[in-house]
């Protein structure tokens, strides 16, 4: 956290203070396994999330607003002057918003927990799917597989969209979120698609200004919140090379972390080689899909 800023809540990578009437929305170099935050942070991994996020929802600007209102420091209040080297590129200033407790998903491909279930009962949250598929088949139709937010520390909870929509008790709601997300994601993994990148599944949030409009909030299409995968070297029946953190959840459920996912201990400290190769792998990311190298 940021001494001397109006902290009022965090989330396990973001801080979020009060500027004013607006929020301020951090990104550390935290990052979070199997509902985890690790010990281990990631150089520069907060200014990377934050600049591609701010990359994506140029791009998706037509299709739905989002809540920034400038991630340039200069731009900031006065208030944050004394605080910009600390802020500089990781740092958004948005706009408060009434947020929808849903963590709205696409998926244009199967493999994590959806095909965990698929495996068991041929469905990914209830929709059903053809036979036959395999960990990385590509779905004929993107799918929008919701889950109902956890606190801090537990689990998002994956249900269908007739028990996303009974939840927050508003169908036309449940509907718009669910017609934005598919064609949010949509435009994105053409986008992607043009730049040699799947992308395989992305997760966004959304919440209400106060006249109602639904805006894009939060993050979008990082390697923290998406699986993206060189297009080249995908092949389905297997796991799939990743530009996302799926590189650390491999290492921790290896041999080689020594650690017991089913105990109640957390994960160990990541090892140098593997906070570089995660670093090199969203760098990575980032500059395919920008086009920018990162600096």
């Amino acid at each position: 956290m940021i001494t001397g800023l109006n902290h009022i809540a965090s989330g396990k990578i973001r801080d979020l203070y009060a500027v004013g009437d607006d929020l301020l929305l951090v990104a550390s170099d935290k990052i979070s396994a199997f509902d985890y935050v690790l010990e281990t942070e990631i150089p520069d991994k907060g200014r990377i999330l934050t600049q591609l996020s701010m990359w994506w929802f140029r791009q998706l600007a037509d299709l739905v607003p989002n809540h920034v209102l400038t991630a340039d420091v200069e731009e900031f209040p006065a208030e944050l002057a004394s605080h910009k080297d600390e802020l500089r590129g990781r740092a958004m200033l948005c706009r408060k918003l009434n947020m929808v407790e849903v963590e709205c998903v696409a998926r244009g491909y199967l493999t994590g927990s959806g095909l965990a279930e698929y495996e068991q009962n041929g469905t990914a949250n209830g929709v059903k799917l053809p036979p036959g598929l395999v960990d990385g088949s590509r779905l004929d139709r993107p799918i929008f597989t919701p889950a109902m937010k956890g606190e801090l520390g537990a689990h998002d909870e994956n249900v269908s969209f007739d028990v996303m929509a009974e939840r927050i008790a508003d169908p036309e709601l449940a509907a718009h979120l669910k017609d934005l997300t598919l064609a949010v994601y949509s435009r994105a993994r053409e986008i992607a698609e043009e730049r040699g990148i799947i992308l395989a599944d992305t997760k966004f949030e959304f919440g209400r200004l106060r006249g109602g409009t639904l805006v894009l909030a939060d993050e979008a299409l990082t390697p923290d919140s998406s699986r993206f995968w060189p297009a080249d070297e995908w092949k389905p029946g297997r796991a799939q090379p990743s530009f996302d953190k799926q590189y650390v959840r491999d290492w921790l459920v290896s041999p080689a972390s020594g650690w017991d996912r089913e105990s109640d201990t957390p994960p160990p400290a990541l090892p140098e080689q593997v906070v570089q190769a995660t670093r090199a792998r969203y760098v990575e990311a980032y500059e395919r899909l920008t086009g920018e190298e990162f600096v």
